[in-house]
């Protein structure tokens, strides 16, 4: 990247910008069971486009839950879930691939193809969907460039660190150029100068009015960002604060 901020130091206020009105996701009362087991109990909370979000929350606490209901990997067992204004009990299973290309998603393991280049995992995504190959290499080349990993396009996988993976996978997941960029755990497999280089480029995203979901039990990584903070614990929404620290 260009410029790499110290570990430990807060982002710049530069970073900061007036937050906007409109909701673009929204959980009235769900609530998510398994048999007898609840994972997520009736959260409720509005998230507005362009905000960069974090929720935190040691493991079990309902995070993965909330991103599953968010993609539609699950559906609530009760309450509903609205993203940009839309009830996604609503949606038909032929209308799923096409809601999940408006919502980037990336994991704590990267999810690369390891037999495609940097440039073919993230091409890909757009292949897989009919694109040209004029407009698939302009949108691949922007977010290439977004993510300074022009070098390492004719790499594989196994061929790049756990930072340059996990950028290659945060490419793919822009290529959409979505709305939401869901982050879970980006940095679980990361070392300290990798994990604070992916919270730089994630807060550049969220610049470019991308609204990013951070799930992570990362304290420092909170702190650091200082921005709004959703406290979980037993599949409960304990705390919102506009912006502050990871406090248990």
């Amino acid at each position: 990247m260009n410029e790499v901020l110290q570990i430990g130091s807060p982002l710049p206020k530069s970073a900061e910008k007036p937050k906007k009105t409109e909701a673009i996701i929204e959980f009235k009362e769900a609530g998510k069971s398994y048999g007898h087991t609840w994972a997520l109990k009736d959260a409720t909370l509005v998230i507005n486009d362009g905000e960069f979000v974090s929720v935190v929350g040691q493991s079990g606490a309902g995070k993965t839950t909330l991103v599953k209901l968010l993609v539609c990997q699950e559906r609530p067992s009760h309450g509903s879930v609205f993203v940009a204004g839309r009830n996604l009990a609503d949606l038909k299973d032929k209308e799923l691939p096409y809601y999940r290309r408006k919502i980037g998603v990336v994991f704590q393991d990267f999810k690369l193809l390891p037999q495609k280049t940097v440039y073919e995992n993230i091409a890909f995504a757009l292949e897989v969907c009919g694109v040209t190959n004029v407009e698939i290499k302009r949108r691949a080349d922007k977010v290439i460039d977004l993510v300074n990993l022009g070098r390492r396009i004719k790499n594989y996988p196994d061929e790049l660190s756990g930072g340059e993976r996990q950028r290659a996978a945060i490419a793919r997941a822009l290529i959409h150029s979505p709305r939401i960029l869901i982050a879970d755990e980006p940095t679980g497999n990361l070392d300290p100068v990798n994990t604070f280089e992916i919270i730089e480029l994630l807060n550049r995203i969220n610049q470019r009015g991308t609204t990013i979901l951070l799930s992570t039990h990362n304290r420092q990584i909170v702190d650091r960002i200082n921005r709004r903070v959703i406290l979980m614990k037993g599949g409960k929404v304990v705390s919102d604060q506009q912006t502050g620290k990871y406090v248990i």
